[in-house]
């Protein structure tokens, strides 16, 4: 069947606070200057915000400058952050730091990033922005010169054996001057444009890191509005980045979450597993003890920094967000540097459809970036994450160096890698014996997938794809001990017997979309594309 196809100035993949930035931004340009402009918005999540997982504490600094009446038109912003305390972890016992001055949350606020994300998508309808949620971005469509002209939507009721079934109906072309990707975290077509555009030419790997969130409604007494706790240390081992944030939200509501940095060498961790155990720390347990587990999460992030950022234009669009990775690892934050970028580029993009030629290739986009604060603010701290691969100690001590002393301008700039090339052979690294589940404190994985609220069609291909289907067992298996069925936070890969011979049973159904497997597979054999639109997790309050 042929696709139909539908026209516009501008589409945006992905409704998170990049592009509905973007879309915000192209509007309120467009009313001011009297301009008719069409923007859309297309997110692979059941709603604005279903996909949407951050710890979060947001500074406004972005939000500011797009939206300066957001009080005044209820934006979810209520729990103003107060208390911080930074603590180093041993097994028994914890020691309070003081805390890195990138880390004061004075003026910023604890908020559901999900719920920003929905209240930014009414600003955007509000202001005629066409947005349509469940509708998955499948593939980038390109014209006789190779130039991006839009992207098509993927194909819905095709059955698990690719063909179409009673309910297929085929994608929809969306056709624009320029296409902003704003994919979030290893964007899979971001992933294409990078390989056909050699967008990566010239920059680092990008590297990353897996957060795994828990919502807990905790007793009344324990609650502490707007404190927000970080810590290092256990259980992470001295070679494996790592950390935790607990931020008290509104409601008797707590935020719980564990990064760990995707590098780690050992394929016998389990970033789910070392995420349960740290709650059963004596310092971090009694917080949770008589309260109850409401929601779960994952989510890789772009940690890479300044030296990884990519080239961001390319004929007919550009890179917004954090699929160009602006995450400010320090800060531990990325929504007021995405929606930054998403601005940014929005001013670039109107000021070239104003021309009487639109140029191909949005050259002004990277270079008003550069003059932007989120370049100077991303520079100062480039060189703190990479530090951590010298292992926990001389990644605190340069930092401290780096952020006291040198105030983020040393003349040097040091490397990242890919996280895939730094794990070891399973015989090269201790094992890990991880405590059973309590079902009180700490959850096994499947219970936890219930909690986000993930679904997906069952019969439709399965997504997660396999470049040669006899690597799992030959080499992941053998070599690294099946390193899949410990990464992935979603119990979506395991290795089970059939007829006397392990196979990788692939459990598609289970996936939260967090990238991980995309991400940190030894010989990168694993490629995620997306699934149904509508589908995976359905995040409440996240």
């Amino acid at each position: 069947m042929d696709r139909d196809a539908m026209e516009f100035d501008v589409v945006i993949v992905g409704g998170g606070p990049s592009g509905l930035s973007a879309a915000i931004r192209l509007r309120q340009l467009a009313a001011e200057k009297d301009r008719e402009l069409s923007v859309c918005v297309v997110e692979k999540g059941s709603e604005i915000g279903a996909h949407i997982l951050s710890g979060a504490v947001i500074e406004t600094r972005a939000l500011d400058e797009l939206i300066p009446d957001w009080k005044d038109k209820g934006a979810p912003l209520i729990t103003p952050a107060g208390e911080d305390q930074f603590l180093f972890l041993t097994e028994k016992k914890s020691i309070k730091l003081p805390t890195p001055p990138q880390m004061h949350n004075h003026g910023n606020y604890i908020v559901s990033l999900g719920n920003v994300c929905r209240w930014l998508g009414e600003q955007a309808e509000g202001l005629g922005v066409e947005i349509y949620p469940g509708f998955a971005a499948a593939e980038v469509l390109y014209d006789d010169q190779g130039r991006v002209k839009g992207v098509a939507t993927g194909d819905m009721g095709v059955g698990r054996d690719g063909k179409p079934t009673d309910h297929y109906q085929p994608g929809v072309e969306l056709h624009a001057k320029y296409t902003l990707f704003a994919e979030g975290c290893r964007g899979s077509l971001t992933k294409l444009l990078m390989q056909r555009f050699n967008l990566a030419d010239g920059a680092d790997p990008q590297t990353y890191g897996l957060g795994v969130k828990e919502l807990w409604e905790v007793e009344p007494a324990k609650h502490q509005p707007g404190k927000v706790v970080h810590t290092v240390g256990w259980p992470m081992d001295r070679k494996t980045y790592g950390g935790s944030f607990i931020y008290h939200m509104e409601n008797n509501q707590v935020a719980v979450g564990f990064v760990v940095g995707l590098d780690y060498q050992n394929p016998h961790l389990s970033p789910y597993d070392e995420m349960q155990r740290f709650k059963t720390h004596p310092a971090i347990r009694p917080l949770f003890e008589g309260g109850r587990r409401i929601a779960y999460g994952a989510r890789a992030l772009a940690e890479g920094g300044f030296q990884s950022i990519p080239k961001l234009v390319f004929p007919g669009g550009a890179l917004i967000g954090d699929t160009a990775g602006f995450l400010n690892v320090p800060k531990i934050k990325g929504t007021h540097t995405a929606m930054k970028s998403g601005m940014v580029c929005a001013d670039t993009v109107f000021e070239a459809l104003g021309g009487d030629n639109a140029p191909d290739l949005l050259e002004d986009y990277p270079e008003a970036l550069k003059r932007s604060w989120l370049w100077d603010e991303l520079y100062r701290v480039r060189n703190v994450r990479p530090s951590f691969h010298r292992g926990m100690w001389v990644g605190i001590a340069y930092s401290a160096i780096d952020t006291y002393v040198l105030r983020g301008r040393a003349p040097w700039t040091f490397k990242n890698h890919d996280d895939h090339s730094r794990l070891k052979k399973a015989s090269e690294a201790p094992k890990i014996a991880y405590p059973k589940p309590d079902g009180v404190i700490t959850f096994d994985k499947l219970s936890s997938v219930y909690l986000s609220g993930t679904a997906h069609e069952e019969n439709q291909p399965i997504h997660l794809t396999l470049k040669d289907s006899t690597i799992p067992v030959a080499v992941n298996l053998a070599e690294y001990d099946g390193p899949e069925a410990r990464y992935c936070p979603a119990g979506v890969y395991e290795f089970v017997e059939v007829d006397g011979a392990k196979r990788l049973q692939i459990n598609a159904s289970n996936c939260v979309h967090c990238k991980t497997c995309d991400i940190k597979d030894p010989l990168q054999n694993i490629h995620w594309v997306v699934p149904e639109g509508g589908g995976g997790p359905n995040y409440p309050n996240m």
